[in-house]
């Protein structure tokens, strides 16, 4: 343990500071205040009898100037002195100054009259003095303006260079400038106004002493105004003030030399000499008490800090020799020369064994050019603090330590060696590593989880969540971090979370529950839960299933289980039924021939023989839909066929009623029953009629088709591998959402009663599973319906043109594509198979939500959108808008619908790009790079 001991050797109060820099008092602003009151009311005493003659005394005047000059030039020197430290521009100036008022005041006493000649020495005239006293009072207020302007709360800006050679610059300027002034008013006298005649002043001497007093007043303010103030600043005021008197009496309010003016500003001068130079000496004489004082309580220091650090001595051997910590001393040549006993604890050598040793004892070989740089920098006045490395016991065995390495000085400041203190890390790099792995894998399961993870603190706030939550919830984790869970859990599975999460807080762990959750769509989003609480870090962890997909699939399978066992039940009865039906119109006949001759018994026989006939459809129905109808596949042409149905629908639909055959060339054979096939497709077109009560367009299409792994993983009736489609397209009202998965099912129908019996679909749904194909339905209100049979492709026959095209190398590439479609897991599928592609891939479940990313983007090359969706805007209406905002991004629509009903609906302009739903990869694959080379 360390201790520190403060030593305290200021006075209580201390301003040992220069005065140029030192900030004035309230006591400084006192004392200058009451002087310069005491001046102002001696002046105002003294202006009444300033003409007043006394006796001349020459001697006064050499008396008054030596005096001042001997002043001016103490000044000067002092304020030299603080230069010579502070470099202060301003603080040279104003040096400068006093300097030269005392040139000015010698010169001006030897040229007065009457002290050393009559006339005065150095060739004076009648104006010499008077020129010599304005030059004089004049310059010094230059000086203090200067000073004013170049100062700051530093005293002023810096000279750069040695401070003597300008010391010396400035005295020789001072001399220089009065030699040329001296020059002026004597030798030059001649040529000067005349400011004093007979002993008396002159009209323009007050003038000139005018503007000099006003020179005087500008310093003044300046010095008032130009903030903060120093302790220099507020006497140089009282200074000015001074000058101010002194200018006023003796050269202004006076009549002639030797007249009370005359003294009396004079004195002021003295007085204005004296301030600066009193505050300067009584500030010296307090620094050299207050530097008396220091060293006396230094001795005193002294000698107790010898006995502390003589006692810290051997408190820090004993600590050295008791830490649990190696502590070495080696010389900078890398000997050893202090081994306490934990180093003979960690390394094995004894201090006997180690002082004296090269270091290089505990080094490894494949460190020893680490150790030497160790102690290069030691020896360039470098510490080292916790660098890790290897060092080397003596039974052989790699001890990893932590180092903090200091240099060792001698008591001259020296550095003599190195100081070492070696922490033993082995274990703790062990275990640091395992948890460095341990962490590594659970940030591994977190980030690669295809489940939910989240972590909520004890109020429901989340603090960490996985990125799953993006393909799970349409979140991104910065989306939930912050917020509190109640914000995205449906509101009647609140309870049963905040219940578990109770009861996880009592103990109870792995608790299973199922809650859902809103997608950022707006959808529900069922997840099967496992959560714990814990208390040390009081963390709720949970990890959320995503059961969207073993919903759907159990969905789908009990559809499938529904259709089959619906389809049992009306299979058995129709076949019995037909066994009753094979009795009445056997035995009608006979019936019919014995009543013959009864009229009103044979109209009864002809509604029971049509009665029969009707059930023997409904009863041919039913058997299609259980797919025990007698069935008698050929292979056909779907084109002729479908060619020959249109033929038929025209004069049973009717002219309001647009038939529209569009057939794909080279359209692939079908092992169908024609007959059936025919039927299937005139129940189709007779349902799509009563969808179109004012007229529309019926499109009858063609085309081969790959039901690709993708497409049957999603419909588990559908056994990947070619088909050829036959497509019954209306622009009809539709058919509502809440009713596209009853449409199959038997005697469901939305017509009115004896407008239908609900059995068309359903014998087209039972014919096309027992020819062993697919059927699918679109449909949106008020856009119409598309159903498309799906027939297994007759086999034995060649390779066509266009097998041959879809089977052409799948080509990726690396743009970004932005995708849109309102149905989660086909929007999951194509997103999975576009990335499988190597692109890029964004995605949005709506307009709204593309146009966002579309602008936040500005690197989308592609727009890929489903074109009927919910919402105020549709596929067609989102392109025009991102083509508005980005006219360079390319469009590639997808729908449900064929290209043919599409683009004859009108929603979609000739030569628009459509990739019609279902679609193989390779279909995928060339359709992106058509667009994105469009």
């Amino acid at each position: 343990m360390t201790t520190q001991r403060e030593v305290n050797v200021h006075a209580k109060n201390d301003r040992s500071t220069f005065l140029s820099t030192l900030p004035a008092m309230q006591s400084d602003r006192t004392a200058a205040l009451a002087i310069v009151g005491v001046s102002a009311v001696l002046f105002t005493l003294a202006v009444p009898f300033a003409g007043t003659p006394l006796i001349q005394v020459p001697a006064f005047v050499s008396s008054y100037q030596s005096a001042l000059a001997v002043c001016d030039i103490i000044t000067a020197v002092l304020l030299l002195s603080q230069f010579a430290v502070l470099r202060s521009r301003a603080l040279l100036l104003l040096s400068t100054g006093y300097l030269f008022t005392a040139a000015a005041a010698v010169t001006h006493s030897l040229t007065f009259p009457g002290l050393f000649a009559p006339n005065g020495l150095l060739g004076a005239g009648t104006q010499t003095t008077a020129w010599l006293y304005m030059v004089w009072h004049g310059g010094f207020p230059l000086f203090v303006l200067a000073y004013g302007w170049l100062k700051d709360g530093n005293g002023g800006n810096r000279i750069d260079g040695p401070t003597g050679r300008t010391i010396m610059l400035a005295v020789l300027g001072v001399i220089v400038a009065m030699i040329a002034i001296g020059w002026v008013v004597t030798a030059q006298h001649d040529l000067l106004p005349v400011l004093l005649k007979d002993g008396r002043y002159t009209t323009t001497m007050i003038g000139v002493v005018s503007f000099v007093w006003s020179l005087s007043f500008a310093a003044l303010i300046t010095l008032w105004f130009r903030r903060p103030h120093t302790v220099i600043d507020i006497w140089l005021m009282v200074t000015m003030c001074a000058w101010l008197f002194d200018i006023a009496l003796s050269a202004i309010v006076n009549v002639a030399r030797y007249d009370l003016g005359f003294y009396a500003g004079r004195l002021y001068g003295l007085c204005a000499a004296g301030f600066v130079l009193a505050v300067l000496l009584v500030e010296n004489v307090r620094l050299q008490a207050s530097t008396m004082g220091l060293v006396g309580r230094l001795r005193e220091q002294s000698a107790s800090d010898r006995d502390y650090y003589a006692k810290r001595l051997a408190l820090y051997g004993a600590v050295v020799e008791s830490s649990n910590d190696a502590i070495i001393t080696e010389s900078l040549d890398g000997l050893i020369t202090g081994w306490n006993r934990a180093a003979e604890r960690l390394f094995g050598y004894s201090a006997t064994e180690a002082v004296g040793q090269s270091i290089d004892l505990v080094v490894p070989e494949d460190r020893r050019a680490e150790a030497r740089g160790i102690i290069n920098r030691i020896s360039s006045n470098e510490s080292i603090a916790q660098h890790e490395t290897v060092r080397i016991g003596k039974d052989g065995r790699r001890i990893d330590v932590v180092l903090n390495v200091s240099p060792l000085r001698a008591d001259n400041g020296e550095i003599i060696g190195a100081s070492k203190i070696a922490h033993d890390i082995t274990e703790e790099k062990q275990s640091r590593e395992k948890l460095r792995r341990e962490i590594e894998e659970r940030e591994r399961i977190f980030e690669t989880s295809q489940d939910l993870i989240l972590v909520t603190d004890g109020y429901g706030n989340f603090v960490q969540v996985s990125p799953s939550v993006k393909s799970i919830l349409g979140f991104s984790p910065e989306d939930f971090i912050g917020h509190s869970a109640t914000e995205f859990i449906h509101p009647d599975d609140l309870e049963r979370t905040r219940s578990e999460m109770r009861t996880a807080r009592r103990g109870q762990t792995k608790r299973s529950f199922e809650a859902r959750y809103y997608h950022y769509d707006g959808h529900e989003v069922s997840l099967n839960w496992v959560g714990n609480w814990s208390e040390p870090v009081k963390r709720h962890f949970f990890i959320g299933r995503d059961l969207t997909e073993k919903q759907a699939a159990e969905a789908q399978f009990r559809q499938a289980q529904k259709m089959d066992s619906i389809g049992q039940l009306t299979g058995g009865v129709a076949h019995d039924f037909n066994n009753v039906l094979t009795v009445i119109t056997g035995t009608i006949g006979i019936l019919a021939d014995a009543v013959a001759d009864r009229p009103e018994l044979a109209a009864i026989t002809k509604l029971i023989d049509d009665a029969a006939e009707r059930g023997a459809q409904l009863t041919k129905h039913l058997l299609a839909f259980a797919r025990k109808q007698p069935l008698q596949p050929r292979e056909i042409d779907v084109n002729a066929l479908t060619l020959e149905a249109a033929k038929l629908l025209h004069p049973t639909l009717g002219e309001q009623i647009n038939i529209l055959p569009q057939l794909t060339e080279d359209a692939w054979p079908a092992l169908v029953d024609p007959g059936q096939l025919s039927t299937a497709i005139l129940n189709l077109a007779l349902n799509a009629r009563d969808a179109m009560p004012d007229g529309g367009t019926l499109v009858l299409e063609t085309r081969n088709i790959f039901l690709d792994d993708g497409y049957a993983s999603m419909n588990p009736d559908v056994v990947a591998g070619n088909y050829v489609m036959i497509a019954v397209s209306d622009t009809g009202t539709g058919i509502p959402a809440a009713l596209i998965e009853r449409v199959f099912d038997p005697f469901f129908t939305t017509k009115e009663v004896g407008k239908g019996t609900g059995l068309g679909l359903s014998m087209v749904f039972g014919f096309v599973k027992q020819s062993g194909g697919h059927i699918k339905i679109y449909s949106e209100e008020s856009h119409g319906t598309s159903v498309k049979i799906y027939l297994p492709r007759s086999t034995g026959v060649q390779e066509t043109e266009y097998e041959a095209l879809q089977n052409v190398p799948i080509t990726g590439g690396d743009e970004k594509i932005l995708i849109v479609e309102d149905d989660a897991l086909v929007r999951q599928y194509v997103v999975t198979q576009v990335k499988s592609l190597g692109y890029a891939a964004l995605e949005a479940a709506n307009a709204a939500e593309a146009l966002v990313i579309i602008d936040a983007d500005k690197d989308i090359d592609l727009l890929f959108t489903d074109i009927i969706m919910p919402g105020d805007m549709n596929g067609r209406q989102l392109a025009d808008e991102a083509a508005r905002r980005r006219p360079e991004l390319k469009t590639l629509f997808t729908s449900g619908y064929t290209e043919n009903a599409i683009v004859h609906h009108g929603r979609l302009d000739s030569g628009v790009l459509l990739l019609a739903k279902p679609y193989r990869k390779s279909e995928l694959a060339r359709m992106l790079r058509t667009a994105l080379a469009s």
